[in-house]
């Protein structure tokens, strides 16, 4: 069984209310468990025991990927701020309803959106919280942060949390894993196992669309299909994904 549980020290203690256990496919003659601890660096982390673990799962905004993205990465011109709308709103609200490692909702909030993101799993929520904090504390990267707020929670959920009715709502489901496994990275390996894909993905378009003032997103692998079989009103395609959008409101 993969388990999550939490692995810290005693000044974390109101983090052990997120140490949940999630059960989920595994060899039974090798077990292993993926644990919320930290790092050398004083950083949460996701980290699986056991033979061949992969790498740490984090959420690092200062440096790494994110942080050349965030220098570097086209600002208004990248396909994910053309599909929110940015280059026709200056700073809409949206909500990142998958929020997962946070990436597109920081991307989105760097370029001037205030974005609330919306993560169900706890354990993940947890990393995210911890690299939102840290990404407050350092002067490049406080202001977009003072953008962003983080909620646990699901738009399944009987009683959502309570926002403001957001301009937009950006959904980035979890899809089934490549066959070819030696293209993901291996630190997504450990993420993959943990989270699973959404199995329920389709049923967040009809709370999506019901919630957004303008528009909904949807980000998905190039050929895979319409969000619960529904043709969106307009569609963007890169090399790698693709974003249907679908208009609320013109």
């Amino acid at each position: 069984m993969l388990l999550a549980k939490l692995c810290c020290p005693p000044d974390y203690p109101a983090l052990a209310k997120l140490a949940v256990e999630y059960p989920q496919p595994s060899d039974p003659d090798h077990p292993s468990q993926v644990l919320l601890c930290l790092d050398d660096q004083q950083r949460l982390v996701l980290r699986q025991s056991g033979p061949k673990a992969p790498g740490d799962v984090l959420v690092d905004f200062v440096g790494g990927s994110q942080g050349h993205r965030r220098k570097f990465g086209g600002g208004k011109s990248q396909q994910v701020a053309k599909a929110c709308g940015l280059h026709k709103k200056k700073d809409p609200l949206i909500l990142d309803a998958t929020a997962g490692l946070g990436r597109d909702g920081f991307v989105l909030a760097n370029i001037g959106a205030h974005v609330i993101l919306l993560e169900r799993h706890p354990s993940v929520a947890v990393i995210l919280q911890d690299g939102l904090d840290r990404a407050a504390a350092c002067i490049e990267t406080a202001e977009i942060v003072s953008r962003i707020c983080l909620y646990h929670g699901s738009l399944l959920d009987a009683q959502l949390p309570e926002f403001e009715q957001p301009d937009i709502v950006y959904l980035d489901p979890m899809f089934p894993e490549r066959k070819k496994k030696a293209a993901v990275k291996k630190e997504m390996v450990l993420f993959h196992s943990l989270v699973g894909c959404d199995e329920d993905s389709d049923q967040l378009l009809k709370p999506a669309l019901a919630l957004a003032k303008k528009r909904v997103v949807v980000k998905r692998p190039t050929h895979a299909p319409w969000l619960d079989n529904q043709k969106p009103s307009l569609e963007l395609t890169g090399k790698s994904c693709r974003f249907d959008i679908y208009f609320t409101a013109e």
